[in-house]
């Protein structure tokens, strides 16, 4: 029974919880959470309420779970709400950074760093940048907003051999690049999920209904976008809405990365030897 107080630690930090939260939750002080992980013993009625707060069997608090990682985070994150289940995905995540980075001794620290937001400037953005030979995994993190890469190297072949020629991809670029593109992108995904009307659009962006028939078409064509005819009492009208897919989401949130100069990178690791694509 040594090592639960172990085991509740490692758990929690995991799981992106503070000492504190993690108190609340169960119904303790952060106090005897603190006397737990340096080495003291829950009372043992208290045990399946930290079970049940962690996700996690007794038999794992006492480090005898053989059930494999993956499919206890993914029952655990299935009992949660969804706000909760992506908060606890991106600590996931950041623990997954960590691992990634293959430095035990720091391991801890980076943990309560970003678990503990206090530590961190509320004003900047964070990344944590992995590239070596074995893939990349990027993320991003501030007090609110939070977003996550992970990608293995190919088994066979290249990253470039999985792409679309560079053809297809520089058609997807020029969408982005066009600047009254752009505006109706950014417009049309800051609505509900509901279809808008060429007249909406062309009224919100000052583009003309022409151009934006137009633009919306070539955006259908690339199947981020879906058209819909609504019939109204002056005829049929053209409407436009995204797709459920959100493919331009990730794609903004990267280019945003690129484009800032205010962030502040977190760690990084960059042994990669071999060529990015």
């Amino acid at each position: 029974m040594g090592d639960i107080g172990e085991n509740i630690k490692r758990i929690r930090m995991e799981q992106g919880i503070t000492q504190e939260q993690l108190g609340e939750r169960i119904g303790v002080t952060t106090q005897a959470v603190s006397r737990w992980e340096r080495g003291g013993t829950p009372d043992a009625e208290i045990l399946p309420i930290i079970s049940d707060v962690l996700g996690v069997s007794i038999d794992a608090l006492f480090g005898r779970d053989e059930q494999s990682l993956a499919v206890a985070v993914a029952k655990r994150m299935s009992r949660m709400k969804e706000e909760e289940a992506y908060q606890f995905a991106c600590g996931i995540c950041w623990a997954m950074e960590n691992g990634l980075l293959k430095d035990g001794a720091a391991i801890e620290d980076f943990m309560a760093q970003m678990i503990d937001q206090s530590l961190m400037d509320k004003k900047k953005d964070y990344f944590a940048k992995i590239i070596d030979n074995a893939g990349m995994a990027f993320m991003r993190m501030s007090p609110d907003f939070c977003h996550f890469f992970l990608m293995s190297e190919p088994k066979n072949g290249s990253i470039m051999d999985k792409l679309s020629e560079p053809e297809k991809l520089r058609k997807i670029f020029s969408l982005f690049a066009d600047e009254k593109m752009l505006r109706m992108i950014l417009y049309i995904y800051s609505l509900p999920p509901v279809p808008a009307t060429v007249s909406l659009i062309s009224k919100k962006t000052g583009i003309s209904p022409d151009e934006v028939d137009r633009r919306m078409e070539k955006l259908c064509g690339c199947n981020m976008a879906d058209r819909c005819v609504v019939a109204t009492e002056s005829g049929n009208i053209n409407a436009y809405s995204f797709r459920k897919e959100c493919f331009a989401v990730p794609m903004l949130c990267f280019a945003d990365e690129i484009a800032r100069t205010d962030f502040r990178p977190f760690f990084g690791k960059f042994d990669r030897n071999k060529p990015v694509l």
